[in-house]
């Protein structure tokens, strides 16, 4: 199984008439993605490749059944395509968009909470979602990642998670779904939602976890992994040289009095038992090692 969508998720794209938009939803669509419609408030009636536009995402989901959005539309108009989907019942928002601001963040991430708790939001500031073969949401490339388990990955940096799933596709090991949580300060999903969903999967097998500095989400899930965990886990943290104060590269990375350091959540993670990488490919190669042991002690599991 795969987790959050796969090959039955229909998706509304909020800023397909874009060109990011109408680029990727081109990409995803291709990559056998059910791209249903789009939305723009003024050009309703029209399409985009022979996908339908719609003027809100209520009507698009009415005339669809989708249950999913992924929005590419400028950060000053993320919080309120976020609502909009939200409000019209989608089920699952992909927000790709980066430089959305850290109130609007919060803001929107609460009313989710408190009014819309059946609605999952994956990001802002994320390269999306990809269950492999099965559904591809978000700008990660399909070509990177290999099909079939039995391993789930999920990433608060983009480029990384785009690593991740290559180094496994070159070590044929096949993926169930890769979640780029993003690496704003306030996402939608975190760690812990993502090990939940992978712990209940009965496809996925092991988790390969790549964090960065800044803010405490590691540690939160390696405390997680230690206390709820039964499927092992590799992982590698990107910032060991950052120098403490600076902000590297996303708005969450950056590490102040001490914490948030990559020293500290490794060692967090190594003391919940996850296999800790020095580099993105050793983390590979300690994923391939725990795929190997699964596979000496149970044949049945895939590579």
């Amino acid at each position: 199984m795969a987790i959050f969508v796969d090959e039955t998720t229909k998706v509304i794209y909020q800023g397909l008439t874009g060109s990011q938009g109408s680029y990727y939803g081109r990409l995803n669509r291709e990559y056998g993605t059910q791209v249903v419609a789009g939305t723009h408030p003024t050009k309703a009636g029209t399409d985009v490749d022979g996908v339908p536009i719609f003027a809100s995402v209520a009507e698009a989901k009415e005339a669809t059944g989708a249950t999913a959005s992924c929005i590419f539309i400028p950060a000053p108009g993320v919080q309120g395509a976020i609502l909009e989907a939200a409000e019209a019942g989608i089920e699952f928002i992909v927000a790709i968009t980066e430089g959305v601001p850290a109130h609007d963040e919060a803001n929107f991430y609460n009313r989710l909470v408190n009014d819309f708790p059946n609605t999952r939001l994956l990001g802002p500031n994320c390269p999306g979602i990809i269950s492999p073969g099965r559904c591809n949401i978000g700008i990660t490339a399909g070509h990177i990642a290999k099909e079939g388990g039995p391993v789930g990955i999920v990433s608060r940096s983009g480029t990384l998670t785009y690593q991740a799933l290559y180094e496994l596709k070159q070590k044929d090991i096949g993926v169930t779904t890769c979640v780029g949580i993003g690496g704003d300060p306030v996402p939608g999903t975190s760690f812990i939602d993502c090990l939940k969903a992978f712990e209940a999967d009965p496809e996925t097998k092991a988790v390969m976890m790549i964090g960065e500095i800044g803010g405490s989400a590691e540690e939160e899930a390696a405390e997680f992994i230690k206390n709820h965990m039964t499927k092992p886990v590799s992982s590698y943290i990107a910032g060991v040289t950052a120098p403490p104060g600076k902000k590297m590269g996303h708005a969450g990375a950056i590490v102040s009095g001490g914490k948030g350091t990559a020293a500290a959540k490794m060692e967090a993670l190594a003391d919940a038992g996850v296999r800790v990488g020095q580099n993105p490919t050793e983390a590979g190669d300690l994923m391939a090692e725990i795929v190997a042991g699964l596979a000496s002690s149970s044949p049945g599991v895939p590579g």
